[in-house]
């Protein structure tokens, strides 16, 4: 999906056991031509990384197009153990009793939270091999008792984020497929592994040098790299992508947890934008934080602003303030715009009042605001 391609998907915090319908609706605003994307979109190339197995990864198939991404629930959420879609004791989400979603594949390993640039690095070293898969965990924080946080990239906004590292990828969008944590928690690295091969099938394995996977994070890449070589699997452990902006920018603190060495991480993000750092969240994701709202009958059109709760949050917002060269997105890209996030509300003005229709509130839609 090209950038300004999210569409108006139902997606909020209200739970998935909610019985609201998902409207098809007439576009909120006005949608505008973009201005044209500058020729050559630049391509990043992979540094040097370390590969410790010597069985063969799968020729990527030239020309090779992969345009879809697991489902998600109508609210926002990924689908739940109850869901129907789940098959019972299968270890991927949404993929059916076959699981070969990532049939002779190469899969990338984590949690995927920001879809930052040190996970894209991980997809676009799988994609130099096969076809690039994300192999995320989902459910942690219901299992472990950590209190929920909302996602620092709408669920619904996952498939416009991948598909922007297609050219990094050669020009193949990774598809992204949920481990459901509560099926894989009490496993050994060897179990892990095991299941990885016989179970899914796939030729290789990408992942950081700091992953750590099994029952309690006992197994570690190291680790990891012997037992892919025992169940025929490649396995290429990269080198964590280094903050080379902490400090030069407005605040965030360079080490945010026990575990930060320095390396972009999900929770040098959520610092970021804790603090509105959004120059320093931009060089962290590779790209402009998106805020996807869904536009209610609580929301107000006054002239050129649009004022919505902030209840109406999909995704994680950055600090309350005041931000200038916004842009607004409802399917197409609508125009420049400034923002003030408030305690309860966020105000949005355009800087082009004809982009609003006159009667924008009849139907629900969402909107999503790029911060830059």
């Amino acid at each position: 999906m090209e950038r300004g391609g999210t569409a108006a998907l139902a997606c909020t915090f209200r739970s998935s056991s909610s019985s609201s319908p998902v409207s098809h609706c007439s576009p909120l605003l006005r949608s505008r031509g973009r201005p044209p994307a500058p020729a050559g979109a630049p391509h990043l190339l992979l540094p040097t990384g370390r590969r410790f197995s010597q069985n063969r990864f799968l020729e990527t198939s030239k020309g090779l197009k992969r345009y879809s991404l697991t489902t998600f629930s109508p609210f926002g959420r990924p689908t739940s153990l109850n869901d129907a879609d789940l098959v019972k004791d299968k270890m991927l989400i949404d993929c059916g009793e076959e699981q070969d979603c990532v049939l002779d594949g190469i899969v990338a390993l984590g949690k995927f939270d920001a879809l930052h640039i040190g996970h894209r690095e991980l997809a676009m070293h799988a994609s130099k091999s096969g076809n690039p898969f994300l192999l995320s965990f989902v459910g942690m924080a219901e299992v472990l008792g950590w209190e929920y946080r909302p996602p620092i990239v709408a669920h619904c906004d996952r498939k416009r984020v991948l598909s922007s590292w297609a050219p990094y990828c050669r020009n193949v969008v990774p598809l992204e497929y949920q481990v459901e944590f509560s099926k894989v928690r009490y496993l050994t690295p060897r179990q892990f592994v095991e299941k990885l091969s016989t179970d899914l099938r796939i030729k290789g394995v990408v992942a950081g040098e700091n992953y750590r996977f099994g029952y309690k994070a006992s197994g570690d890449a190291a680790e990891l790299v012997k037992l892919c070589e025992e169940f025929g699997l490649s396995a290429f452990i990269v080198r964590s992508v280094m903050d080379t902006a902490k400090g030069s920018y407005n605040g965030a603190t360079p080490a945010v947890n026990s575990s930060d060495k320095g390396q972009v991480s999900s929770s040098r993000v959520r610092q970021a934008l804790s603090v509105g750092d959004i120059e320093y969240v931009s060089k962290l994701l590779g790209r402009k934080h998106r805020l996807v709202l869904t536009v209610s009958e609580c929301s107000i059109k006054e002239r050129k602003n649009i004022i919505i709760p902030k209840s109406c949050m999909v995704n994680m917002p950055p600090a309350d303030g005041f931000y200038e060269n916004c842009e607004l997105f409802n399917g197409g890209y609508l125009g420049l715009c400034r923002v003030v996030i408030s305690t309860e509300t966020i105000d949005i003005e355009m800087k082009d009042e004809s982009s609003l229709s006159p009667d924008p509130f009849q139907e629900v839609q969402q909107l999503g605001i790029e911060f830059g």
